[in-house]
């Protein structure tokens, strides 16, 4: 199965918290109305970007529940389920509800460093756990661990519920071997916002987008004019906002993206520790910026 619905432009939701540091559902209700708005294809609970390490697991599981009630069937969810200790990673796959939930988004394991074999045997311990779809999802800049090419396409070739990857190493020359020697129904997903149109040049299907969560028209705008070939108008609209995605990364994700949901009334800037708020120098920069735009 190609699972088209999993192509396009899917955004990275977070998870709005209150000033009291309580999770914001009804903010959380009104970006997914937001987004739903702006024409994204899928949204994806519980990444990075939710802030989900400093989630408790009952957290987790209520702001997943949300996420599946807020998008009533409109939309396909994706729920971040990943680690660096295999059995826990089962453990949840087994305790969490995942009905309503359109596939599973499992980060490469971090800080311990597994080798190749390590990872594929990881993540074929995840494809034998569940009937769900698994999107692999490759950020070494954040794990300290990067899956290469040649183990993506073993577990693509070996688990047939092993079916896309996000592809966040920033590595065009390692994005276009994997693109190049993929089997045909592996969908190959941009995770780098400001590599997007790059990206989908070389072959890329869509993207799981940070930006999508407040430049959520201009992205898909973006991705669906590169989808049908048609670049030279994507990158009119993309070098528009890239100053502005720039920004959302300034001092780390999500603080510039919570500022300019906070400017744009969806939901307060709030974070929980060890990430705060932008500074005070940065948010005149993205204030200018948005007026601008």
């Amino acid at each position: 199965m190609a699972y088209q619905h999993l192509k396009g432009t899917g955004v990275a939701l977070v998870t709005p918290f209150q000033a009291n540091g309580a999770v914001d559902y009804p903010a959380l209700e009104n970006l997914i109305t937001h987004v739903i708005k702006g024409g994204v294809d899928f949204v994806v609970a519980l990444g990075t970007t939710a802030e989900t390490p400093t989630l408790s697991t009952k957290e987790k599981q209520e702001v997943l529940a949300a996420v599946v009630k807020a998008c009533d069937g409109k939309l396909p969810v994706v729920c971040g389920l990943g680690g660096n200790n295999t059995e826990e990673l089962l453990a949840q796959l087994r305790e969490f509800d995942l009905h309503g939930v359109d596939a599973i988004l499992s980060v490469t394991p971090y800080y311990n460093k597994p080798s190749q074999e390590g990872l594929y045997q990881h993540y074929k311990a995840v494809a034998n756990a569940t009937n769900k779809p698994i999107i692999l999802y490759n950020v070494p800049g954040r794990t300290g661990c990067n899956i290469l090419p040649a183990t993506v396409i073993r577990l693509a070739n070996d688990f047939k519920n092993i079916i896309a990857i996000k592809e966040a190493s920033g590595n065009l020359v390692q994005c276009m071997e994997l693109i190049q020697n993929k089997p045909d129904n592996f969908t190959v997903l941009s995770g780098d916002d400001n590599l997007a149109v790059a990206q989908m040049a070389i072959g890329m299907e869509g993207i799981i987008s940070v930006a999508a969560n407040c430049f959520t028209k201009e992205m898909t705008d973006v991705i669906n004019l590169a989808i049908v070939g048609k670049f030279d108008k994507a990158r009119k609209t993309f070098y528009k906002i890239l100053p502005g995605i720039d920004l959302l990364f300034a001092e780390g994700n999500p603080a510039g993206v919570k500022n300019v949901l906070a400017q744009m009334g969806i939901c307060e800037q709030h974070l929980r520790l060890p990430l705060v708020p932008v500074s005070e120098p940065t948010a005149n920069k993205i204030a200018e910026f948005m007026k601008a735009m």
